[in-house]
């Protein structure tokens, strides 16, 4: 509620928002030759949004805006370099190749081989920790840590995944199986590591 007129004063602009506690996010569409109008128009709604967060008692983090222009590959091309840059007040916003929302890594052609790359990189770190103490715990206790584990980091925000190649997914597998040969204490050509997965774990 504290909030709710910022999204009216945006859309005075015809840009869209999407906002997640403090976490706000503008989109704005254009064609690649429209893109330096489309930066004046992000750069006068950015500037009513300071001026409606200072009359709020708020502040506009300008070191933690940034700026993803994302296309095809064929119009970024277009673009000079990664694109044009925003300038807010005595701030410039340059443009990113990857901007992270709420976790999630998105990359200017909206792939997700970054976001993978990094959640699997992070679960592998963590299921090693994991191995250290297996020992010390039951097949129980492991199987408890090991379910909060996945949905807690492979199964976080896992709708961004629907339709991805399966080059992709198969990442993400790899630390399903892992994580399943650490509550069974198997290794990875065991057998009985597909059915657990399957009928036991209920693992996607």
């Amino acid at each position: 509620m504290y909030a709710a007129d910022l999204a009216d004063n945006v859309k005075e602009h015809k840009v869209n928002l999407h906002g997640y506690a403090d976490d706000t996010q503008l989109y704005i569409h254009c064609q690649p030759e429209e893109t330096a109008a489309a930066v004046a128009v992000l750069e006068r709604c950015i500037k009513d949004v300071d001026d409606w967060m200072s009359a709020n008692r708020l502040k506009l983090n300008m070191d933690k805006t940034e700026l993803l222009w994302v296309g095809t590959k064929y119009n970024l091309s277009k673009l000079n370099g990664s694109g044009p840059s925003l300038q807010l007040k005595s701030s410039t916003v340059n443009s990113c190749q990857y901007v992270r929302v709420l976790s999630v890594q998105f990359s200017s052609d909206l792939s997700l081989d970054k976001h993978i790359s990094c959640v699997s990189s992070s679960c592998f770190h963590q299921l090693r920790q994991l191995r250290r103490i297996r020992r010390s715990l039951d097949k129980e206790s492991a199987a408890t840590l090991v379910h909060a584990f996945v949905t807690s980091r492979v199964d976080y925000c896992n709708a961004v995944f629907a339709a991805a190649p399966k080059m992709a997914t198969d990442k993400l597998q790899r630390v399903l199986n892992a994580a399943a040969q650490l509550i069974s204490d198997t290794r990875k050509y065991d057998q009985g590591l597909s059915r657990l997965m399957n009928q036991d774990l209920h693992w996607l």
